[in-house]
This record gives C-alpha cells, sequence and structure tokens, in this order.
C-alpha cells in the first residue's frame, strides 16, 4: 500500500537508556525503518520525545529536576543533541530531516494551526522528514500539550494522515496491569473507547516519560473520531513500524468506523488544539442526542456548568456519570450558562431575546469523541 503518510510517536521512556541517555543503537535502527518506509513509497512524520531526558545526561543530572527553569534548560541542551542525532543518521541514508518545535500557543490560533500544517506540508513536499517535538524551552503549563502522545496526534489530524502510530515501552493495551496481573491479556483490536476501555489505561511507570496508557487511549479515541487508524505498540521490537505499517497485527490497534462522516479539520483543532477552560454536564437525554443523533447541545440539556469561561473558548462535554464526551465551544459565559442551563430556547428567548436563544455548543463547533 504505497502512498500512505504515516506519522509515528516515540516516546522519552523508549528512546533512552536504562541510564536515561540516549539510545543511539536504537535511533540508527529507527531511522533504518523510516528508510524502508520511504522507500516503499510512504511518506513518515517523526514525533519524537527525547529532549528532556537527553538534557539531563548531558548536564549531569541523575534524577528529573523539580523546577521549571532547569527542566526548559535540560530541553534546550537535550534539542540539541537529539536533532543532530537523527539527522546524522538520516543523513547516511540520504534522506533530509527538518525539525519543527511546536506549542499549543502555536495551534490554538488558527493562522498559527495553518502555518505550522503548510510547513509541514511543504516539507514533505520537499522530501523532507519532519521531526516534530513540543517545544519545551518557552512552553507554559497553560499551553504544554501534556504529553506526546496528544501532540502526535494533532499532528496526525493536521497533516491528515492515514496512520498514527505510537511506540510505546509495552506491547499495547491490556486488559489490566501485566507488571502487577500475570493473567492480563493484549487487546489486539479496539472499535469503540468506552469506559471499560478507559478504565484499562493506567498511568506512566517510567521517570523518563510524562505519558501513560491513559493519554495514549485519549489520542487513540481522537484519532478514531478523524477517522485516522492508531496502533499502541512495543517501540523496541524489532522492524515494529515496517509491521504495523504492512498491516501485521501487532499491539494494539484502535480501528474507526468504516462507515459515516469523520470529523472535520476544523473540530480536531477544536477538540485537541485548543485549551479547555470548563466543562458542561449533560443529563441522559441530551447525551443519547449527541452521540446518537448528531444533536447540538442544548441549554435545557445542561444540568451542572464547572469553571469559569467566556463565550467562544472550549469546553468539556460529559455524561452525567462524568465520562468525556466531547470538546466544543460554547456559546454562553460560564455566568450565563448557569442561568439558562435546564430551560428551553423558546424560554430563554422570552427573558433575553431570539438573540440569546442559541445551542449552548453548536454540533459544527463539537468534537464527539
Amino acid at each position: 500500500m504505497p502512498g500512505r503518510l504515516i506519522v509515528f510517536k516515540i516516546g522519552s521512556s523508549t528512546l533512552v537508556d536504562e541510564k536515561g541517555s540516549l539510545d543511539r543503537p536504537f535511533i540508527r535502527s529507527l531511522c533504518d525503518q523510516v528508510a524502508a518506509l520511504r522507500e516503499g513509497g510512504d511518506q513518515v512524520v517523526v514525533v519524537s520525545s527525547g529532549a528532556s531526558a537527553a538534557g539531563r545526561d548531558v548536564l549531569g543530572f541523575a534524577e528529573r529536576p523539580s523546577d521549571i527553569a532547569t527542566l526548559q534548560a535540560c530541553a534546550s541542551v537535550g534539542q540539541t543533541a537529539l536533532s543532530e542525532a537523527y539527522a546524522e543518521v538520516l543523513r547516511e541514508r540520504g534522506i533530509v530531516c527538518g525539525q519543527v518545535l511546536l506549542t499549543r500557543r502555536d495551534v490554538v490560533d488558527r493562522d498559527g494551526y495553518l502555518n505550522a500544517r503548510n510547513t509541514i506540508a511543504r516539507l514533505l513536499e520537499l522530501g523532507v522528514v519532519p521531526v516534530v517535538n513540543e517545544n519545551d524551552t518557552v512552553s507554559v503549563a497553560e499551553f504544554t500539550f501534556g504529553d506526546n502522545d496528544m501532540l502526535g496526534a494533532i499532528v496526525s489530524g493536521l497533516v491528515g494522515a492515514d496512520l498514527y502510530v505510537i511506540m510505546s515501552d509495552v506491547e499495547g493495551l491490556y486488559t489490566a496491569n501485566p507488571s502487577e496481573d500475570p493473567a492480563a491479556e493484549l487487546i489486539p483490536l479496539v472499535r469503540e473507547v468506552d469506559h471499560s476501555v478507559s478504565a484499562m489505561a493506567g498511568g506512566s511507570s517510567s521517570s523518563f516519560g510524562t505519558g501513560g496508557m491513559s493519554s495514549k487511549v485519549r489520542a487513540a479515541r481522537a484519532m478514531m473520531a478523524a477517522g485516522i487508524p492508531t496502533v499502541i505498540c512495543a517501540g523496541r521490537r524489532p522492524h515494529v513500524l515496517e509491521e504495523v505499517a504492512a498491516g501485521e497485527p501487532v499491539g494494539t490497534r484502535f480501528e474507526p468506523p468504516a462507515t459515516g462522516a469523520h470529523e472535520t479539520g476544523r473540530k480536531l483543532w477544536i477538540g485537541l488544539a485548543e485549551v479547555v477552560k470548563g466543562t458542561l454536564v449533560l443529563d441522559e437525554g441530551a447525551s443519547r442526542a449527541v452521540l446518537g443523533q448528531g444533536a447540538s447541545i442544548l441549554p435545557v440539556g445542561v444540568v451542572r456548568v464547572e469553571g469559569d469561561f467566556a463565550s467562544g473558548e472550549v469546553v468539556n462535554v460529559t455524561s452525567p456519570g462524568g465520562d468525556l464526551i466531547g470538546r466544543g465551544v460554547v456559546r454562553y459565559s460560564s455566568d450565563d450558562m448557569q442561568r439558562v442551563r435546564g430551560l428551553k430556547l423558546d424560554v430563554i428567548a422570552r427573558f433575553l431575546g431570539e438573540a440569546a436563544a442559541v445551542p449552548a455548543v453548536h454540533r459544527d463547533e463539537l468534537l464527539v469523541f
């Protein structure tokens, strides 16, 4: 299946050795796989963690620093080492790579989102392998991606990838934590991320990484909404990227529905890149209407409002039990939402005027997971 666009994300815990140093032999084997995919006609985007871990090694820190300034200093030093490691090995194979550093601030703005997309698209047109990482040297808490699993998902949606691969330090999603439960079984295929699937995911077990299985499942769920298959697999398995690209049963594959409309680029931008300011909790009827009927969220279906937000900002949308249904642009401030929740639009129009009687979140601005 030549001509595909494959985005793969490699985490810090997979990219470093047991001492926390960049594992250069592993990077060499990774670049061999990139070269093999390119020879087969595929385009590749690499989303790579590892800058902070590499910087800690260079600067002599045995453990992860706790203050932001030192962490950002480590990222600054490590980013150079990481970029050079990829560039050197790919150059030996006749491949040029280009570094792309992003913060959430770069993509929450629509123009910034389009600029990032155009830059990566142009690099691919020129035959360059983009190596994307979060710009940890300048990120502040509000504008970090939190982990590179979601950054990889944003990049996959940004470029319209055909496949997103999360190369992890575990083989995939298990029925339980395999390090604690010897009876845990690998789940080879997921077609729907429901509460039971989310409950199987745990946190990060590594001192080098920031994400865990829960972040990987969230990223995979977003990709399913976009119609992009996602595979979580063991990054250190020999030739694993080639095996996944060839469609072999490796790790856990999250398969989006073959039929039905997939969410648009704008909805992905809203749901993945924007900073979430609050939460709307829906009643059972509204939850079913959003999930099953493609409905907008009306004030009458909102039972609780959490957070402090303005009209036009992004909020989470949850079921009465707290399950995340989606994420979208809210058309009321949090104060106004408190006033109109539970009310029908005709009642709102009677007291506030027709212009105020609008859906809380319109379907066109709602990413449903």
